[in-house]
């Protein structure tokens, strides 16, 4: 009997980290295989991607002839309520992630399986910039107009409304500072779809250059060394 256990035990850590080593490669290889930038002469409008060193946020003007961010993401959402933001950052991730686990320390076993296979809701984290630096975490990008279009699609795509066509602000006290609010999604969050997945796919949607798949920030900026 005490063989048998131990015998089921060896082929479960065997097969466990067999899993994690085959993750890791894919990821690794997929995420140094490149989609290509689509050419364009007429991009002008600033976007960027925004790391904070594990997680990947697409940051967009506040306002544009294409859309007003501020009238679905308010200023008034925020603790600041500071109007004079220019740039609006927003990451899409799993919802406890988000709300539950201010800091590594608090994140506890229920919420990183939920999240790692996808048994959790998810939400926009949005974040308000006044300015914005360009350096190995913060990368700008130009798009055309009908490329921009295209992103706002994407995102707005993944933003929960009412019945009026209002975004779902989630009131909350998790707020990571003054500037920065949550906001239902849909979707959902897993080891294969994380929220630097979602920021690489955003990419995608617009024409820009990015990963094959990526789970990791890594992957992205790779990109844009």
């Amino acid at each position: 009997m005490i063989k048998r256990i131990l015998k089921i035990t060896a082929w479960g850590v065997g097969g466990f980290i067999g899993f994690v080593g085959l993750y890791m490669g894919l990821a690794y290889v997929l995420s140094r295989m490149s989609v290509e930038r689509e050419q364009t002469t007429e991009a002008t409008i600033p976007v960027y991607i925004k790391t904070n060193g594990v997680h990947t946020d697409i940051v967009v003007p506040v306002h544009t002839d294409v859309i007003d961010w501020s009238k679905q993401i308010t200023y008034a959402n925020t603790k600041g309520k500071d109007t004079t933001a220019e740039y609006l950052g927003m990451g899409w991730g799993d919802k406890g992630f988000y709300l539950e686990t201010p800091t590594w320390a608090d994140l506890t076993a229920k919420t990183a399986f939920k999240a790692m296979f996808g048994l959790s809701t998810t939400a926009i984290h949005a974040t308000f910039h006044n300015t914005l630096t360009e350096n190995d975490s913060c990368k700008k990008i130009l798009l055309s107009k009908q490329q921009y279009i295209r992103l706002v699609t994407y995102i707005r795509n993944d933003l929960q409304t009412d019945s009026a066509g209002n975004v779902r602000n989630i009131v909350t006290n998790a707020n990571y500072g003054l500037h920065d609010a949550f906001y239902e999604a849909h979707g959902t969050y897993s080891l294969f779809h994380t929220c630097n997945t979602w920021a690489n796919n955003a990419l995608k949607s617009c024409g820009q250059k990015a990963c094959v798949w990526t789970p990791f920030d890594t992957g992205i900026f790779y990109q844009y060394k």
